[in-house]
């Protein structure tokens, strides 16, 4: 007798197979269209961008800030040493005439950047956000494919190492693997253990730029600076050179470095005089960014300058 077959049982694992095949290649696609696909929030950052120095920070970010300034800064005791025995004459030095400004200060400063983006050209998948700042002729890559950091041994740059994320409609960088430079112009000083979160918000036409800065050896707490940047009209109203060549100016006697020694600097309370303002504010240090610290002031006594 030949065996009776379950013909319905049969068709009903045939279909529950379709099924699981139709369902695994939709997921498929989806995963295929969803990787091929730039995220909702992503935002162009291409153009030429203009910083609005004019009207932001004017004295510190084109003139430098005066000596004994450190008004609202986290430093520590380390930085505020460095600091004081600093002399703006120590630029003049061949070594320091074209010494480039570090990314955690390079947006600060007198520049301009355009920025475009590097797209695989056949899945049009964002590799990298590139940036060329004119300032030095920097060139930065933001690298947006997900790679993994470089051992902490890997060289250090001016610019460092830049991995980027969308989050919603901005653009949060994470920088590492940065020379020693510094903070702000000339007095303070930067560690090349800094590490660097930037937000890049786009509105219209203005660029906002937040940077959130650690460093272990000069910070004592995270140092926080914003810009804004324009967009510019013409795309190329751009110019990337910056050239700087060292020069012999002549002043000092060879191997001098500028500096003053601890307890000699004969500018120290001029500022504080000038504006009227104790002398423990202008040494900075986490406390002074806080509102808190007003009400410390007020019991403080106002410098003098020059000194009685």
């Amino acid at each position: 007798m030949r065996p009776r077959i379950n013909v319905g049982g049969i068709r009903e694992r045939l279909m529950q197979s379709a099924s699981r095949i139709a369902l695994m290649t939709f997921l498929f696609v989806a995963v295929m269209f969803v990787g091929s696909v730039p995220a909702f929030a992503q935002v162009d950052l291409t153009g030429v961008w203009n910083p609005n120095i004019q009207d932001e920070d004017n004295p510190e970010r084109l003139q430098g800030p005066s000596m004994v300034e450190f008004v609202g800064l986290p430093i520590n005791d380390q930085a505020r040493a460095w600091g004081l025995a600093y002399r703006s004459s120590r630029l003049s030095l061949p070594e320091h005439q074209c010494q480039v400004h570090v990314v955690e200060y390079i947006h600060r400063g007198p520049m301009a950047m355009r920025i475009w983006e590097e797209r695989d050209p056949i899945s049009g998948q964002l590799i990298a956000i590139r940036e060329n700042i004119n300032t030095y002729e920097q060139f930065r890559t933001i690298w947006m494919d997900g790679r993994p950091r470089p051992s902490e041994y890997a060289p250090h740059t001016w610019m460092g190492f830049s991995t980027g994320v969308w989050e919603g409609n901005m653009l949060t960088v994470t920088t590492t693997h940065i020379k020693q430079g510094w903070h702000r112009r000339g007095n303070i000083p930067a560690s090349d253990e800094t590490t660097v979160i930037e937000h890049f918000v786009k509105h219209g036409n203005t660029l906002v730029h937040i940077s959130v800065t650690e460093d272990p050896i000069y910070l004592a707490e995270p140092l926080i600076k914003s810009e804004d940047f324009t967009l510019s009209a013409d795309p190329n109203n751009f110019n990337p050179y910056w050239p700087c060549e060292y020069t012999d100016e002549g002043e000092f006697a060879r191997g001098y470095v500028p500096s003053y020694f601890a307890g000699e600097h004969p500018y120290l309370s001029q500022y504080a005089a000038e504006h009227n303002l104790p002398q423990e504010v202008t040494l900075g240090g986490a406390e002074t960014m806080y509102p808190e610290y007003r009400s410390k002031v007020k019991s403080l006594p106002v410098a003098v300058y020059p000194p009685k």
